[in-house]
């Protein structure tokens, strides 16, 4: 293997194992930024090693065994600086430092990640601070993917991840799953969490790959555990239903030279059916448990029409929109005005599209979203104004931060010019 493949697959390796190593240090450590150095610091031995010894067979535990090495060198000389302070202190009173027992890395600890989301999610944090620091931990995204997707900038995001870890620390928070009435309170920041892991996967922010199947892999497993440990909880079966029916779609979301294939265009037999069946399957519990009206089974439902329809011809275009209006009513937002002028459009035609669009012009939440020049594109594509459509396609073009969409938008741009007029015979 050439060092450049192997770079690229300390990369990979990198983006599936990170957070389970961070989380797993985190239970032991109870330092969030000395797990982080700790895994920082395994990556670099990666980096060092693998090019000549090749990659191990079991890279996760290659990585946890490096940062255990060097978690003990760390720790045992902060043990060596605590006593000899203590001893010129000259106080035997003095808090001694308790070393971490990093052997406990290997016991059958349960699921890591999922403590280390609620813990992240914990009160004491806002609840952006809350979802910022856990993509953070756990998605493994960068403070530039997590900015994207909360459509904000990425200094306030880094500030956020900063007074998170800072308050966490400052009030010894447990790393624990809370039980009882604290269990729900953590619920919606929770599963806010795992649903923005899923998208960054469903479609990549920013990179040269258009999805990131090993997030929404995941996402998955967060979102299952989650219903398996909250059975009765409505929207965490919404959650999961939405995940499971998204997810069906993953083979077809992507052409074989990895360039996008939207949703009308997809090959419906690649859809995967288990996962079809198992996320109408949830979407039944959590209608039976009272709630068909949650966001996160809204959302469901509306995937739900799509996986029903053996042809993109046959998707019931106005229950989407009358689904759409329901949620934009439960919960009120700029992305899901967007969405729903889409199914209106398809609905009853670009034109009253258009003038939702339209109206969402001014949203400072919308300003460098770039899926709204693209929708607006697209309706001045259908309506025959080619030039305007032109503009919006070369302006998506220009926000997004992903290669392969940057590739569609331009070459819909392109299609849009006017051709040359036929010189007179």
């Amino acid at each position: 293997m050439s060092r450049a493949d192997t770079h690229r697959a300390i990369e990979a390796v990198w983006r599936l194992e990170a957070p389970k190593l961070v989380a797993a240090l985190i239970r032991v450590v109870r330092d969030i930024d000395l797990a982080e150095e700790l895994a920082q610091d395994a990556l670099v031995a990666a980096l060092e090693h693998w090019p000549t010894a090749g990659v191990p067979d079991n890279p996760a535990a290659w990585l946890m065994t490096a940062a255990k090495r060097r978690g003990i060198d760390l720790l045992r000389h902060r043990q060596l600086v605590e006593r000899k302070h203590a001893a010129l202190d000259g106080d035997p009173e003095s808090e001694a430092f308790t070393m971490p027992n990093l052997e406990a890395l290997d016991d059958d600890i349960g699921d890591d990640l999922l403590r280390l989301i609620f813990t992240a999610c914990h009160p004491a944090l806002s609840a952006d601070a809350q979802v910022a620091l856990t993509l953070r931990l756990l998605g493994g995204l960068t403070t530039g993917e997590i900015a994207r997707a909360f459509l904000t900038s990425e200094p306030t995001i880094a500030q956020r991840i900063v007074r998170a870890k800072r308050t966490l620390a400052d009030k010894r928070v447990p790393f624990e799953v809370p039980r009882g009435e604290e269990l729900g309170a953590r619920l919606a920041a929770v599963l806010g969490v795992i649903y923005l892991i899923f998208n960054e996967g469903y479609t990549a922010t920013a990179g040269d790959d258009w999805i990131r199947p090993s997030l929404c892999e995941e996402a998955l497993r967060l979102g299952r555990t989650l219903a398996g440990l909250m059975p009765r909880e409505p929207e965490v079966l919404g959650l999961q239903a939405l995940m499971e029916i998204q997810a069906s779609r993953l083979h077809a979301r992507v052409a074989s030279d990895g360039r996008p294939v939207l949703l009308l265009e997809q090959n419906r037999a690649l859809w995967d059916q288990l996962l079809i069946h198992r996320g109408l399957d949830a979407l039944e519990r959590a209608r039976k448990l009272g709630g068909a009206e949650g966001p996160y089974a809204l959302q469901a439902a509306i995937a739900a029409c799509h996986a029903r329809a053996a042809t993109a011809e046959a998707t019931d275009w106005p229950r989407i929109a009358a689904l759409y209006a329901t949620l934009a009513r439960v919960a009120p937002s700029p992305v899901v005005e967007l969405n729903r002028a889409v199914a209106v459009a398809m609905a009853e035609g670009p034109a009253a599209g258009l003038a939702l669009v339209d109206a969402l012009g001014d949203t400072p939440a919308l300003a460098n979203y770039h899926l709204l020049p693209a929708v607006r594109g697209d309706l001045l594509a259908k309506l025959g104004r080619r030039d305007e459509a032109r503009a919006e396609f070369e302006r998506a073009a220009q926000l997004t931060r992903n290669a392969q969409e940057r590739k569609v938008m331009l070459e819909r741009a392109q299609a849009c010019v006017t051709p040359p007029t036929p010189a007179p015979l």
